[in-house]
């Protein structure tokens, strides 16, 4: 039977290539704990000029306000998620609730 389990120097450059790749693509390191191997990284939201929403919103006349919707509730909010290596020394990423 084969053992499909990474060593746990694998595991650690698995974590650390996982969270450097985030930090790459925007992402905050938060807080990160090499004994358990975990990572909370964070995403500040876009910020949303309503200036420029608005003349948009009028020269579409009211057709962009679903855009504009979108990108003040959703595309501005902040993004958390946790990076682990799990007990068998598989990497994971999970989304977190930001309250």
């Amino acid at each position: 039977m084969k053992n499909n389990q990474l060593s746990q120097e694998q595991s650690r450059q698995v974590f650390s290539n996982m969270i450097s790749n985030r930090v790459h693509n925007g992402f905050i390191l938060e807080e990160r704990n090499d004994k358990f191997l975990f990572a909370v990284l964070s995403k500040g939201g876009k910020v949303v000029n309503h200036s420029l929403n608005f003349m948009i919103f009028c020269l579409t006349l009211g057709l962009w306000s679903f855009a504009w919707l979108y990108l003040t509730f959703e595309a501005s909010k902040q993004k958390k998620i946790l990076v682990a290596i799990d007990e068998d020394g598989f990497p994971f990423e999970e989304k977190c609730l930001v309250a």
